[in-house]
């Protein structure tokens, strides 16, 4: 994959959402929250005003309505800017 974000924005990749069950039943996919975690995969170089504090490979929380879903290879990433990013943890 070649893939190169730009300026100040960065490539994730979500976490697998959980498995849960409440009393032996069972959540369809449809129903599962989305993770708010995930690994950065690529980043952009920064602009002017903003150097890039994530690297590829840090494991990242993020908000719920940050990036843009992209799918690549058959892989659903996130592309956002670093300050949709809330940690690294």
């Amino acid at each position: 994959m070649n893939v190169k974000p730009l300026a100040d924005r960065v490539l994730v990749k979500p976490a697998e959402a959980e498995e849960k069950t409440l009393g032996g039943i069972i959540i369809p996919d449809s129903a599962k929250e989305k993770p708010l975690k995930g690994e950065v995969i690529a980043t952009g170089d920064g602009t002017k005003d903003e150097s890039m504090v994530l690297k590829a490979g840090d494991k990242v929380l993020y908000g719920k309505y940050s990036g843009t879903e992209i799918e690549l290879d058959g892989e659903k990433y996130l592309i956002m800017r670093q300050s949709d990013v809330l940690a690294i943890i």
